[in-house]
């Protein structure tokens, strides 16, 4: 009985940890004001709330439920590509923020090709994502 009590108490803390690191993730970055600020909708502010507080629980939900969704092969390639442009803006908010890519382009020498290095990093992102959910998850 202890060994099951000590497995939810860890599971929980571990759940709260991820929450709260994710939570504080999206607030430092300020990912959520600036894309209400570049879209020009900041008056849908409760909008975008409630998308986050859906999506995070729709993942969960597909990350540890027991069913399985069959799409066709086009519905996952769109699926793909909406996760591909999601990891790249969370990618491109910590950049930002960070402003690692100047850094980075002087590090290996490409100070002139940083638009060339950009579009690299955003299409290996796209395509990893689609190989990933054609391939992997259907």
């Amino acid at each position: 009985m202890i060994h099951i009590l000590l497995e939810v108490f860890i599971g929980l803390a571990a759940g709260l940890a991820v929450g709260t690191g994710f939570v504080a993730f999206l607030t430092v970055l300020g990912i959520i004001p600036r894309l209400m600020q570049l879209s020009r909708s900041t008056d849908r502010i409760r909008l975008y709330e409630t998308a986050v507080i859906l999506g995070t629980f729709a993942g969960i939900y597909l990350s540890f439920g027991d069913e399985a969704i069959l799409l066709p092969d086009l519905i996952i390639a769109v699926w793909g590509l909406l996760h591909g442009v999601f990891i790249g803006m969370l990618a491109a908010a910590l950049t930002e923020v960070l402003n690692v890519f100047p850094l980075l382009t002087k590090r290996i020498g490409m100070e002139g090709q940083l638009l060339l290095l950009m579009m690299a990093i955003v299409l290996g992102k796209i395509t990893g994502s689609l190989f990933h959910w054609i391939i992997f998850v259907r």
